[in-house]
């Protein structure tokens, strides 16, 4: 198998998983387990993590959550702002392209009466900010705009957009999942104030995540959505699971060490793949989304007048997709490709290659290959 999906999830780090097997086996106790030293330990260990993770995003580590996966934290964030101050300010926007997360979040926050406003974007996947700027106003809760488009790569410029949103004294909602690992994310230099991260996505363990909340310039407040607890500042009840947040703590230590090997590997591969096709099929080919502004291993791909279903049929030994593979289940056109304004026949014609650091030349060139020798055979 070629795995070029690993915007879906990637393959665990072996020092990831080195650092998680002694808290699955002799350092086993409940990091909130005050009256022994296995509790001191698990609980050493978790603030580690923090500490960890707040260093790659330039945060406090008091400022760090800990959590299932970005999911949750987008519910934590979304429905605990509004818990906490929806009678007060009764309007969001959002942005058509973000994740379902955001999206059936934020509609189940219309059902309750909030407001909801949409942020289109352009054919290049971008939002304009001039239209942000129509759209905001004092009684606009936060503005949900994504860092990096799970299915294109198009990074926004959230710098941008939160000085637009701060200057009417709302919040910004910020889905940074797909960008963690892949390029620099600074919070205090594009003034996040709430900001999701999943492990698994860069090569740490599934089932774990963190939520961002800033504390101060602005200071956000949220509501808890369940009780049972005192754990994670009373915004998360549960034992901790020590070991994947350990492992995750990790994976953000060697993520922001190896940033930038990370980020030239897969820009070459990516830029690679994408030279084989134009050079091979020409216009019959066309790379959806900015191409200026993405992240260095993603890579969406029209194949003109195919079915990108028919074409994966094809190629067992390629692991790639048609969109998010939290939606893969779905048979709909991509939201965010028509939203970007292509045809339902486009985005149901659209892959997406994300590569990821275990990938090499040789595999680009035999998946070159092998599209060569399929794709005019596929209707």
């Amino acid at each position: 198998m070629i795995y070029i999906d690993n915007n879906a999830t990637t393959k665990i780090d072996a020092e990831v998983l080195e650092v998680m097997m002694p808290f699955l086996k002799e350092n086993y106790g409940n990091a909130s387990s005050k009256s022994h030293s296995l509790g001191w330990i698990a609980e050493e260990a978790v603030e580690n993590s923090r500490q960890q993770i707040a260093d790659l995003i330039n945060a406090d580590s008091q400022e760090i959550i800990f959590t299932s996966g970005a999911t949750e934290s987008l519910n934590i964030a979304i429905q605990g702002l509004y818990r906490e101050l929806g009678k007060t300010k009764n309007e969001i926007i959002v942005c058509t392209t973000e994740h379902n997360a955001v999206l059936e979040t934020c509609n189940h926050l219309s059902e309750q009466g909030i407001i909801q406003h949409q942020l289109n974007v352009n054919r290049e996947g971008l939002i304009d900010i001039d239209e942000l700027k129509k759209l905001i106003n004092k009684n606009t809760l936060f503005v949900a705009v994504m860092l990096a488009n799970n299915e294109t790569g198009v990074i926004n410029n959230a710098e941008e957009i939160s000085k637009v949103v701060h200057a009417f004294d709302s919040f910004f909602i910020c889905d940074a999942t797909q960008a963690i690992g892949k390029i620099n994310v600074d919070v205090q230099e594009l003034g996040i104030d709430l900001m999701p991260l999943s492990a698994h996505k860069f090569y740490g363990p599934k089932g774990i995540g963190a939520l961002y909340i800033r504390r101060k310039n602005p200071r956000v407040t949220l509501h808890p959505l369940s009780f049972g607890g005192g754990h994670e500042k009373l915004l998360r009840p549960g034992t901790l699971n020590v070991a994947s947040i350990v492992g995750m703590g990790k994976a953000a230590q060697l993520a922001q060490q190896n940033l930038w090997n990370y980020a030239a590997l897969t820009s070459h591969l990516r830029t690679r793949l994408e030279h084989h096709f134009q050079y091979k099929f020409g216009t019959n080919v066309y790379i959806n989304g900015s191409i200026k502004n993405r992240l260095p291993n993603t890579t969406n791909i029209l194949f003109v007048d195919k079915k990108a279903t028919e074409i994966l049929s094809q190629l067992p030994f390629i692991a790639a997709s048609t969109g998010s593979a939290c939606a893969s289940a779905i048979s709909k056109p991509s939201h965010v490709l028509t939203a970007m304004r292509l045809s339902e026949s486009e985005a149901y014609g659209s892959i997406r290659f994300s590569f990821g650091k275990n990938n090499s030349v040789e595999e680009v060139e035999e998946v070159a290959l092998m599209f060569e020798k399929i794709l005019p055979k596929v209707l």
